[in-house]
């Protein structure tokens, strides 16, 4: 359950940035990580002693999101303020707030300004994911691949990059994501 409630705007350390956030990407792992049901079983254990055990320690989740740089701290230097940003916050959580504090060597990189900050919040779980097991692919041009599951968040993204890497790119999913 979601609550909307005012909470004191965090403060960016040395080594931070404080970021507006304007868009945040919710998804199924947020709902799993609420509930904690997984679809693997053995996982809640462990994730409870890290999260929390009756609750999750932290009081804002949410972990993929687009915003604004609007405070850098002192030692940061590949962020300005104002600067439109997208990525992944981790463990960290937070992204559902109106401000997110996060390391500056974290999952952040400048949002392209061909995307709309919805666009670009909806990249870091799919586009990451499918990023990694295409380079663990090792797809080379000219190839043949199969991406099944292209319908979804990671598949999308993998037929992309896929074809990127100048793979000739074959797409199934399940009709009912038509």
């Amino acid at each position: 359950m979601l609550q909307l409630n005012d909470v004191e705007r965090p403060t960016a350390n040395d080594d931070e940035v404080l970021i507006r956030v304007r868009a945040a990407e919710a998804t199924k792992s947020d709902c799993e990580l609420r509930s904690f049901r997984f679809s693997v079983k053995w996982f809640w254990l462990p994730l409870r002693l890290a999260i929390g055990i009756t609750r999750p320690r932290k009081r804002i989740l949410g972990g993929y999101f687009s915003g604004e740089v609007s405070v850098v701290g002192k030692n940061v230097t590949r962020f300005t303020a104002g600067m439109p940003v997208f990525g992944a916050a981790g463990l960290r959580f937070g992204t559902y707030g109106e401000y997110v504090n996060l390391p500056s060597d974290c999952t952040l990189v400048g949002k392209p300004d061909n995307m709309s900050f919805a666009e670009a919040a909806a990249v870091p779980l799919g586009g990451l994911n499918a990023l990694h097991f295409m380079r663990l692919a090792d797809i080379k041009a000219g190839e043949k691949v199969l991406i099944n599951g292209a319908g979804g968040s990671i598949g999308a993204h993998a037929v992309q990059i896929a074809k990127s890497m100048g793979a000739e790119v074959t797409a199934v999913d399940t009709a009912i994501k038509k």
